[in-house]
């Protein structure tokens, strides 16, 4: 479940305010410390949008040719609504289970908490609407729409909104190494 969350780039904060558990027992359900009950898991598996077997298995064998979300069935994972995390939306299924993890952000206007974001592979950003700012720690790129960005996912970044305009910033993150 970990590798599955952070795959995701949500953190245990996160990940404990959408399912109303605590951080402690989600830390320990991803260490094998605590067995998860089924009401358990399928809150958890509805919070990260994938299968209950998904949360636990790591079996590739039953992966779909491809998969297809439509516009109306995403599932925003945050929201920026809470004032914690930048939204975003999953635009695949079976995120474990692929290489590719493509995702709509929409960063909030204030950088998300102070830790960067560092991820394995390498992460793809084009900025569909409004202007972004990527602060790499000692260098900060601003991004408008149609500007696009590709770096190893392990540079340590994070990401804001500039403007009146709440930016739309398509994310793809490779995870084959």
């Amino acid at each position: 479940m970990k590798v599955l969350r952070k795959k995701l780039g949500v953190s245990l904060d996160a990940l404990a305010l959408k399912t109303g558990m605590t951080k402690s027992y989600l830390s320990k359900v991803e260490r094998g410390l605590s067995k998860p009950s089924i009401a358990t898991a399928l809150k958890l598996s509805q919070a990260l949008n994938v299968s209950v077997e998904e949360l636990f298995c790591v079996d590739e064998a039953d992966q779909q040719a491809y998969s297809l979300v439509r516009g109306d069935d995403r599932q925003r994972l945050a929201s920026n609504s809470e004032g914690d995390e930048s939204a975003y939306v999953v635009l695949t299924k079976q995120v474990g289970k692929r290489k590719q993890l493509p995702f709509m952000l929409y960063p909030d206007a204030e950088y998300s908490g102070k830790a960067f974001k560092e991820h394995f592979g390498e992460e793809f950003m084009f900025v569909h609407k409004g202007t972004i700012e990527v602060d790499f720690d000692n260098e900060l790129i601003t991004l408008h729409c149609g500007d696009s960005l590709a770096f190893h996912g392990q540079k340590p970044h994070r990401i804001r909104s500039l403007g009146e305009v709440q930016a739309e910033v398509l994310v793809v993150i490779n995870t084959e190494e």
